[in-house]
């Protein structure tokens, strides 16, 4: 996941799989019966560091315009220490 690899994939924004622990927000529940969930998405890595990495998607199939960026795009920021597994698919 880390080191220059995953640099690299990053700057690729190569396509990937990732499965992680997510919060969950319970509302007239018994708190004592909550857990995180386990998830799992797939798409463009934007971003790798140290402490989180950022997927997009979902995002325009154009070329970005000259002010840069997709302000339309959407995805996931997650912390390194939720990822279960991740893995490069293309």
């Amino acid at each position: 996941m880390a080191g220059k690899e995953g640099i690299a994939m990053a700057k690729e924004r190569a396509l990937t799989y990732v499965r992680y622990r997510d919060h969950v927000l319970y509302h007239r529940s018994n708190p004592e019966s909550q857990s995180p969930q386990i998830r799992e998405t797939v798409g463009w890595l934007v971003y790798e560091g140290e402490e989180y990495i950022t997927i997009c998607w979902d995002r325009d199939a154009d070329p970005p315009t000259l002010k840069g960026g997709d302000p339309k795009a959407s995805g996931l920021v997650l912390l390194r220490g939720d990822i279960l597994e991740m893995k490069r698919l293309v």
